[in-house]
């Protein structure tokens, strides 16, 4: 049985939660090997990653950068909306006492 190599500045999943990411250091704990991945800057066990490939990471990339595109959209076009509506009132009412 051929085991994966997971080594610094491999892609690595952790199935779990589907988190992607570069692996950037090993750590030992309790005689546990632990990778921290860049993603997250969290420590997971070597034994529960999985080798990712480039196009798995690019492709959940590619997936949160249209998402955060949608939510940048969504307040730009609420802020200017309330904006227009700001500035088409004709100031009746306004003041009154």
């Amino acid at each position: 049985m051929v085991v994966p190599v997971i080594d610094i500045g491999s892609y690595a999943k952790y199935p779990k939660t589907g988190t992607f990411g570069t692996v950037v250091r090993f750590q030992e704990q309790h005689g546990q090997t632990f990778v921290e991945l860049d993603s997250t800057h969290l420590l997971y066990r070597i034994d529960q990653l999985i080798p990712a490939s480039f196009e798995e990471q690019a492709a959940i990339d590619s997936k949160d950068k249209e998402i955060k595109k949608i939510v940048y959209e969504r307040e730009d076009l609420g802020e200017s909306a309330f904006n227009d509506a700001a500035f088409q009132q004709d100031g009746a009412c306004h003041g009154g006492g």
